[in-house]
């Protein structure tokens, strides 16, 4: 008892003599930092002993790094006229937990094929390992998961305010789909582009040059091309597979890699989010971003082979199949009506007024707001630095509320629909969206947690000297595709690789000599790697929304569009890593990539595939 009495006499004492700021979690086998604070300068020079590891302080406040070899609990003490004297204790757990939120985010996903109740597990898992293991701390880490780490992923204390402009222009810019759907705008350009379709050939040219034209959303690029062009390729002999392949090729693809789309907030502010966390200044979320573009292999490469397919009149696999059967006219899609799009999956639009020009002027109007804001905003000696380093949150902002008020005004102007129906069809817009920026905050949230946990620090220990850095682009995008793959969402897939990628990919760097101008395109190969990976998992997934939505708004059977797009899919990720991301990560310049690419595809497409007639309605005639 006297003891006791004794040790706590002493360690009250030294705690008024010394204070040790911890980290809010310590993981064994990775280094922390604490921050020793001397309260009476008579004791300088002290030295701070931890796990019998000793550590001269020299100032009054000083930084020391640790690692702790093992779990368990740990005295911070020093020695005071050979008298010891306990500082603080504290408790580290082992490092293998830093990894959990994570795999549970991806297993959950897995298992319940949703993105959203897998990011929350992963956020409540992870805080209640910041907490500590309590029956109590269960349901305060649950509460904490909230107030914590998703409210402030909105709103952080330090009054940042990009994560919440995300939002507002990625919401705004839903708002300008709605209403430019519901004006007649997307069915105009259907109605512009289909005139000159007068054979089969022509009638897919249509459909890809439209999907490739609206390339703002996704999600309205499938739902408006299917279902305003499918009648067409009907009457010209095209299968609701081929019809289905475009449209999801057009889809997804594109949108992750345009400059300005519903993509580019998610996509900028998961990267943006996780350069700021490691204190990068020289780099903005956006600028990583268009670097990335040309490593973005898959996206690329599947927009060149949908164009080749079309124009050289070849098929193979399954999609031979289906475009022969088209042809000879052996198919009867009335037996297909159940697989016609249902309402509640649709953008229709009551009025049959047509005019290309109320999507074009809107979408026109944004591109330049944007363009006009990094060029205001930024700074540099050539174009290229000034857009890299101009602020994209407020040109995006600034562009989606010009695009909205550009798309009212036309639309009131030309007397199409009432002021109430303009704001119905823009919440309708604004509702597309709700789901995916739902998605994001939980994302940030996760990434909190995970910086937290050093997850990243915890995967540099296994793989920091195992793998060649090269190597990392290829490892990400076959991880993204089979996460992608399994889950069948691809914004998900994002949410939980990005926030360790970025990290993890600077410090492997770091580890072999830093980064510089030689190895910052494994970085930007990587970044690009997340995103192309989630998408060609994406494409292949029998339970990705945006490959249902796409069979279903071509009236295309969903197991017969999977079917007949996994081959087409397949041999393009492969090309894409065997010529793009495996020679990028050592060294051969990007277009030498997409030039072997593109020569290879031409080759695999003469050989395997089979010529399809070109049917025209003037043959019928």
């Amino acid at each position: 008892m006297i003891k006791l009495l004794v040790f706590f006499i002493a360690s009250v004492y030294s705690f008024e003599k010394i204070d040790v700021i911890s980290p809010k979690v310590i993981l064994s086998g990775l280094k922390s930092e604490f921050i020793v604070e001397i309260q009476d300068s008579s004791l300088i020079p002290i030295q701070i002993n931890i796990e019998n590891k000793k550590y001269l302080i020299k100032d009054i406040e000083q930084v020391i790094s640790h690692t702790f070899k093992k779990a368990g609990f740990f005295e911070i003490y020093y020695l005071d006229d050979d008298t010891y004297k306990v500082i603080d204790e504290i408790s580290v757990i082992s490092n293998i937990l830093s990894i959990f939120p994570t795999f549970i985010a991806i297993f959950i996903a897995l298992i319940t094929k949703q993105a959203i109740p897998a990011l929350f597990l992963g956020i409540w898992c992870g805080s209640f390992i910041i907490n500590g293991f309590s029956f109590y701390n269960i349901f305060k880490s649950l509460f904490e998961s909230f107030d914590t780490y998703i409210i402030q992923s909105i709103v952080p204390k330090d009054g940042d305010p990009s994560h919440i402009t995300i939002i507002f222009f990625s919401m705004m810019l839903g708002g300008m789909i709605g209403i430019v759907n519901k004006n007649g705008g997307a069915k105009g350009i259907v109605k512009l582009i289909t005139k000159w379709s007068y054979t089969s050939r022509r009638g897919q040219l249509s459909t890809v040059i439209f999907g490739t034209i609206f390339f703002i959303d996704d999600y309205a690029n499938t739902l408006i091309v299917g279902n305003t062009i499918k009648p067409l390729t009907d009457k010209l002999r095209i299968s609701r597979e081929k019809l289905a392949y475009i449209i999801d090729t057009t889809a997804a693809p594109i949108a992750c890699i345009a400059l300005i789309s519903t993509w580019i907030g998610y996509e900028v502010g998961l990267i943006n989010d996780a350069i700021s966390k490691l204190g990068i200044q020289n780099m903005n979320g956006y600028g990583i971003f268009l670097q990335s573009i040309k490593y973005s292999f898959y996206p690329i490469l599947s927009l060149y082979f949908v164009y080749l397919i079309i124009i050289i009149r070849k098929d193979f696999g399954p999609m031979y199949q289906a475009e022969n059967k088209a042809r000879k006219n052996q198919i009867n899609y009335k037996k297909n009506l159940k697989e016609n799009l249902k309402k509640s999956n649709t953008f229709k639009s009551d009025n049959s007024y047509t005019n290309p020009l109320n999507a074009i002027l809107p979408i026109i109007i944004v591109i330049l707001i944007t363009f006009y804001g990094l060029y205001t905003t930024g700074y540099g000696n050539s174009l290229y630095e000034i857009f890299g380093n101009g602020d994209p949150y407020l040109a995006l902002t600034w562009a989606s509320i010009g695009g909205v008020f550009c798309s009212v005004v036309i639309t009131l102007f030309q007397n199409i629909l009432t002021l109430n129906e303009i704001i119905e069809a823009w919440y309708e817009g604004l509702k597309s969206m709700l789901y995916t920026m739902i998605i994001l905050i939980l994302a940030w949230a996760l990434s909190s947690i995970t910086e937290i946990l050093k997850t990243t620090d915890f995967f540099i220990t296994i793989l920091g000297n195992r793998i060649h850095f090269g190597l990392l682009p290829t490892i990400i995008f076959i991880v993204s595709a089979l996460t992608s793959f399994s889950t069948g969402t691809s914004w998900g897939t994002m949410g939980i690789l990005m926030p360790i990628t970025i990290p993890l990919v600077i410090s492997i760097l770091d580890l072999n000599g830093g980064v510089s101008d030689t190895n910052i395109h494994i970085l930007y190969a990587s970044v690009s790697a997340v995103l192309s990976g989630s998408v060609w998992g994406d494409h292949c997934s029998p339970i990705s929304d945006t490959t249902i939505l796409s069979s279903t708004a071509s009236g295309c059977n969903h197991i017969s569009h999977v079917k007949t797009q996994i081959p087409y899919a397949l041999v393009v990720g492969l090309i894409s890593i065997l010529f793009g991301l495996v020679p990028i990560g050592f060294g051969v310049s990007w277009w030498i990539c997409l030039l072997m690419g593109f020569t290879t595809l031409i080759i695999i497409l003469n050989y395997f595939g089979k010529t399809i007639k070109n049917y025209s309605i003037e043959s019928e005639l």
